[in-house]
């Protein structure tokens, strides 16, 4: 049986259903469970796997064109599955490159289990670099995980949660302790907390670990805190930017559709004529496809390089923070113009121009920031500032 592409997977009725469901998602502020169990059902949520382990043998490349589609239709359902992505994609890497330390998340995926991302914590700046949580080996090998994890997506449906927190008892340590835990915890907590002004759907609550265990062959690494070189650790970042930067890129091109159809739509009580034909909004959506038309070459020329290997070296996280950076300012910058084009209508709650106005304000406040990729730039072209 043939591998599905996007196109094929990713349908048209199948995107038609889930625009549809996009705004009363959002005006609920209710998660996106059926489009979640749709796409399930499509195999989605095993593309990354490879064939062999019972997936869709998907690579990055084509990941990313997939989300910029799944976002063109709603890009909180995109944002919220993403994070399911990234972890498949991660163990996805380490395995075609010959570590099977998270192989059995692969097996797991493609048996319908859902990966969570449990990084992320209040006044972090380090991220993947260091953590506030409390991991706390035990004798059978475990590690338990006190802390809070803030903006965990899927927070509705996931059953597996990757976490990591900070080992300061064993003799090797500190370490950053890397693993699995699962949603029977009793020590996981899950805070109803997710009332925001876009990405609604995405229910990115609060997730509170109160010791919760990580069995022995659920830890996947034990590493030093501050950056790291581990393919791990790459690879986390490789997935979590390049994806990220596909929503954001799927966004910005369903703007400038309506943008687009708006102008078609209206006409100009002034000159009679079809806005489609005023020449400030033929600049307008010309500035915005202008500006969009090189974001998804770069995503999939990034992500193609990625597959293969190609060594970026010292340039490589900067390239992955830059294209983050970028991609979000650019749909920012098309999303503003498309607004201008459709005008007044989509001030309200209810128009889709509207909400993605509010959805793509939450780009600039993923990892990492303007601020975070700059310095990395900055450290990739002239080296680090002398202590």
């Amino acid at each position: 049986m043939s591998t599905p592409s996007t196109d094929t997977l990713l349908d048209d009725d199948l995107l038609a259903r889930v625009r549809g469901r996009a705004a009363d998602y959002d005006a609920r502020n209710a998660f996106f469970a059926e489009d979640l169990e749709e796409l399930g059902e499509r195999g989605y949520l095993r593309a990354l796997v490879p064939i062999e382990l019972g997936g869709l043998g998907w690579d990055l490349v084509d990941m990313v064109r997939a989300q910029m589609r799944l976002a063109s239709a709603a890009p909180a359902t995109a944002l919220g599955v993403n994070m399911h992505l990234v972890w498949t994609g991660v163990a996805r890497l380490l395995h075609d490159r010959g570590d099977d330390s998270l192989d059995f998340l692969l097996r797991e995926a493609a048996a319908g289990e859902v990966f969570a991302f449990g990084i992320s914590e209040a006044g972090n700046d380090l991220m993947l670099f260091g953590s506030g949580t409390v991991a706390d080996p035990q004798p059978d090998g475990s590690v338990r995980y006190t802390g809070r994890k803030i903006f965990t997506s899927l927070s509705p449906a996931w059953t597996r949660l990757g976490v990591h927190g900070l080992d300061t008892r064993s003799a090797d340590g500190p370490k950053l302790v890397y693993g699995f835990i699962d949603r029977e915890d009793p020590d996981v907590r899950t805070l109803d907390d997710w009332d925001t002004i876009g990405m609604r759907a995405t229910q990115s609550r609060t997730t509170v670990l109160d010791g919760a265990a990580a069995s022995a062959d659920r830890i996947v690494r034990r590493l030093e805190p501050g950056p790291n070189p581990d393919p791990f650790v790459f690879a986390i970042f490789a997935c979590f930017e390049l994806f990220l930067s596909s929503v954001y890129a799927g966004l910005a091109q369903r703007a400038i559709e309506l943008a687009v159809d708006a102008a078609r739509s209206r006409t100009s009580k002034k000159t009679g004529r079809p806005r489609s034909e005023d020449p400030d909004v033929r600049r307008r959506i010309a500035e915005a496809a202008l500006a969009l038309d090189g974001v998804a070459p770069q995503l999939t020329s990034l992500a193609r390089d990625v597959v293969e290997g190609v060594d970026h070296g010292a340039f490589w996280f900067a390239k992955l923070s830059g294209v983050k950076v970028r991609t979000v300012e650019t749909a920012r910058e098309v999303v503003d113009r498309a607004v201008r084009v459709a005008g007044g209508a989509s001030y309200f709650a209810g128009h889709e121009l509207g909400r993605l106005q509010r959805d793509v304000l939450a780009g600039v406040f993923h990892p990492s920031s303007e601020d975070a990729a700059l310095s990395t730039i900055a450290n990739a072209w002239l080296g680090p500032v002398a202590d």
